[in-house]
């Protein structure tokens, strides 16, 4: 197998509306586009800030090309709430069932319906690890733009800055990444209280719902509670340092 697209070669593009995927979609129309298709697909998700569909607009114009969907006909509204209703189970050791449902099995329709012959993610310079595991688990013909580049993910959000694009508001609202509202993946009592603070909301519909299937969403003190068990005042690492990555098809690799 070729290391290098040749020339008429099909590539998708995996767009989670976070800044890493988007740098990746640029330098792959700026490297590829003038002889290869390149295509970008999106998992849209219902539980994401409205603002991740302006951002999507933005990157469109930017990199110059439509952003498809691909989504699971079982659930054609993107909705984790369904997913997790139906499958009685939010989160655990192996992940979640929205990761599962909505974005793997959702890009596995797409490419069992369409023709490429690379793909390429939002992986970046410091998540190596990631890519490497992504490559001998599922596929090769993926393609490192950011890990060739030496781009990291702080890099990715000063490119989309210098391009006059703002971030996604998840970021400006303090989260480590414009994952869905209240990412079930998360454990940390910083980062489920910051959701308390800024999406009350959302915070006590994943307290009422995570009740009643019996889902303990966090961690205190090496012991799993429920959402409605938190003390409003524990902390956890700050959330910079969360390794809780973007909610891309590949986020059910282990960091």
């Amino acid at each position: 197998m070729s290391t290098e697209p040749m020339d008429g070669d099909t590539i998708v593009v995996w767009f989670s509306c976070g800044a890493a995927s988007a740098v990746a979609a640029k330098l792959i129309e700026i490297c590829y586009g003038h002889r290869c298709i390149v295509r970008v697909v999106n998992n849209p998700i219902m539980q994401e800030h409205p603002d991740n569909n302006r951002f999507l607009a933005d990157v469109e114009k930017w990199i110059g090309i439509q952003v498809e969907s691909s989504v699971n006909p079982e659930y054609p509204t993107g909705d984790c709430e369904a997913v997790w209703t139906d499958r009685q189970f939010m989160s655990g050791v192996d992940g979640a069932p929205c990761t599962q449902r909505l974005k793997k099995m959702a890009r596995q329709k797409w490419e069992d319906e369409n023709h490429f012959d690379w793909m390429v993610m939002g992986f970046t310079a410091d998540e190596e690890s990631r890519h490497n595991k992504f490559r001998q688990t599922e596929r090769d013909n993926i393609l490192p733009i950011l890990i060739d580049a030496g781009l990291t993910k702080k890099d990715c959000f000063q490119l989309i800055s210098d391009a006059g694009i703002e971030l996604p508001e998840m970021y400006k609202l303090g989260y480590p990444n414009a994952n869905c509202i209240g990412c079930v993946k998360a454990t940390s009592p910083t980062y489920w209280n910051h959701v308390r603070k800024v999406h009350p909301e959302v915070f006590s519909k994943r307290a009422e719902l995570s009740r009643a299937i019996g889902c303990r969403l966090v961690r205190v003190k090496n012991e799993r509670i429920f959402l409605d068990q938190l003390d409003p005042e524990a902390k956890g690492r700050p959330m910079k340092s969360l390794k809780m990555p973007d909610c891309n098809i590949f986020c059910e690799e282990k960091l």
